[in-house]
């Protein structure tokens, strides 16, 4: 539009728009048509579309939003096109899914790799930096599985797709406590382990500490605190 032709009294333009009032009736039409038509382009790409969703299958999930959106409110855009452009992005979805069932290689690429965060009750710090998390979210992660101390985890894994496995040892070894350290409160609930036994603050190693401080074995730093059972 012109601006000469916008004008704030112009209410029929702001609630109905340029367009006849028949036109929100196509509207409907076109809207129903291709919402039946998404819904067998979606059952068709598979039941991981309503799941957790990995890097291809967002790409595509948001793609066919692009899509639908125009040719349901365009009156110059057929309905026709936007089916077609969505057996496109289904057939180069289902190609995709074919290559990564081929190929361990074109998997890795299209879908990535799982991270390893925790390795037998330590923090893997190079793998949390590398895959953009904090301690903090770590531990809020086994906190919402009842995992107090983080010499419980045997192996803690971020998936390719960004969920989170979480295997824990059968026995209970002292280590960090996976509590935030502004609330004292919770922290007096947990028993401490032996007094020469002490976590990394920095990595959640624990080492038994005789004499003066020395620097973790693991992170090289020298802040540790007491370790809880």
């Amino acid at each position: 539009m012109k601006k000469e032709q916008i004008h704030l009294e112009d209410w029929q333009r702001i609630i109905v728009g340029n367009n006849p009032p028949e036109f929100l009736l196509e509207v409907l039409l076109r809207s129903v048509l291709i919402l039946l038509a998404f819904l067998i382009i979606v059952r068709l790409l598979g039941k991981r579309m309503n799941g957790q969703l990995t890097l291809t299958e967002m790409s595509v999930m948001l793609t066919l939003g692009a899509i639908v959106s125009p040719i349901m409110q365009l009156p110059d855009r057929g309905i026709l096109l936007g089916i077609v452009i969505l057996i496109c992005a289904l057939t180069f979805q289902r190609g995709l899914t074919w290559l990564d069932f081929k190929s361990k290689r074109v998997e890795e690429i299209t879908q990535g790799k799982e991270s390893v965060l925790i390795e037998d009750g330590v923090l893997q710090l190079d793998a949390m930096e590398a895959a953009r998390i904090s301690k903090q979210q770590v531990f809020a992660q086994l906190r919402s599985k009842k995992i107090y101390n983080v010499k419980k985890v045997k192996r803690m894994y971020m998936e390719a797709c960004g969920i989170f496995s979480i295997y824990t040892e059968e026995e209970q070894n002292p280590g960090l406590s996976a509590f935030p350290d502004k609330d004292p409160e919770v922290h007096m609930l947990q028993p401490e382990a032996d007094s020469a036994i002490v976590a990394c603050m920095n990595c959640g190693n624990t080492i038994q500490l005789k004499g003066d401080q020395k620097p973790c074995p693991v992170c090289h730093e020298v802040e540790w605190t007491q370790a809880v059972c």
